[in-house]
């Protein structure tokens, strides 16, 4: 007899909490997140009935965004704008990088995936495209692609970025060095209660619309517009962060699962491989906008790693490194490949 849902969801929130405060105990990176995310992994994996509740992964979403945008004070603002040619120019690069993964799955897997050439190809394509895993899952099924291995594809490289670049970052000293101060740093609850009510509302229509993200870029909007504004209402408790962190962790653990590996594992060993090689190219493209930019390496290296913007930018946000520079790298990007993505399948695609 199986758990109701709700009974599912309190026990996967009672051992990420478990499992985050071990971390904690331990002193590793991230721990709110990692710990999570590791625990969630390994018991989906020995199939234990874990479960994400969307409204608390959207709350996650909504915590991280609303405390992302408080780091855009005017003059932080100012500092990114300078930087359109980057941001453009990591634009180009993920576009370019994620076509260059797809091609190589494309070579490896097209006899194995079976079906027409469009049916390989949009599966392959939308697999090594660096954006949002629903995002890429919707537009590949909608190409005729295989949804379940893009679905997989894009868990595997989003837990493989986040769990490498946060510990390579803490253990090689490069934290710390490139710290941006909130706009508020202050909790004062008025304040709050009107930033809560106003990202909160700002996450609302944005969900209506249909947007990506929109838990997230909703909140983020907001928030960002009231800081660039000068307008400082409050800063956010601690614990609110720590939280979200946790919830995201879940949401992202808990796409693995017994069957998930036993379907496809040479598919899944070569996003693997392939997600590696990625992070090595995107830390090498990095250093050098670093050179060309000034800017701190490894603030850069998160800015145009292929992972996604909540859990570069916690890492940015914990590290104390350029939060603003790396959540402006990271959803000019998604934007950009949300627009852009589908229009070049249709024109590198098979005719």
């Amino acid at each position: 007899m199986s758990l109701p849902f709700f009974l599912r969801a309190a026990a996967t929130l009672l051992l990420a909490l478990a499992a985050a405060l071990l971390c904690v105990w331990l002193r590793t990176p991230l721990p709110w997140m990692i710990g999570p995310l590791l625990a969630m992994s390994i018991a989906s994996i020995l199939g234990a009935p874990t479960r994400s509740w969307p409204p608390l992964r959207n709350a996650g979403q909504w915590v991280i965004a609303s405390a992302l945008g408080l780091y855009f004070t005017p003059q932080v603002t100012a500092l990114v704008a300078g930087l359109w040619w980057a941001i453009l120019l990591a634009i180009a690069w993920a576009l370019g990088l994620g076509w260059a993964f797809g091609r190589w799955l494309h070579r490896r897997h097209a006899h194995r995936i079976g079906g027409e050439p469009r049916t390989q190809w949009a599966t392959t394509y939308f697999a090594g495209s660096i954006g949002g895993a629903s995002e890429m899952t919707l537009l590949a099924e909608r190409e005729n692609g295989r949804s379940d291995l893009v679905a997989a594809a894009h868990t595997v490289r989003l837990i493989i970025v986040t769990l490498v670049i946060p510990p390579a970052i803490l253990y090689s000293g490069l934290h710390g060095l490139d710290a941006t101060l909130p706009g508020a740093r202050e909790v004062h609850g008025p304040g709050l209660l009107l930033l809560v009510l106003a990202t909160g509302a700002g996450a609302w229509l944005m969900s209506r619309t249909g947007r990506a993200n929109p838990w997230f870029m909703g909140a983020l909007v907001v928030s960002m517009g009231l800081t660039m504004a000068g307008i400082e209402l409050s800063a956010l408790p601690n614990g609110a962060t720590n939280v979200a962190q946790l919830l995201i962790g879940i949401s992202l653990g808990v796409r693995f699962r017994r069957e998930f590996l036993r379907g496809a594992p040479l598919w899944l060993l070569d996003v693997a491989l392939g997600t590696v090689g990625m992070i090595l190219l995107c830390a090498g493209f990095g250093g050098l906008l670093a050179w060309a930019t000034g800017l701190h390496f490894a603030t850069l290296v998160l800015g145009t790693s292929p992972g996604g913007i909540a859990e570069m930018a916690i890492t940015a946000k914990v590290l104390q490194l350029g939060v603003p520079v790396v959540t402006a790298f990271q959803v000019c990007r998604l934007v950009a490949v949300l627009v852009l993505v589908e229009p070049l399948y249709r024109w590198v695609g098979p005719r």
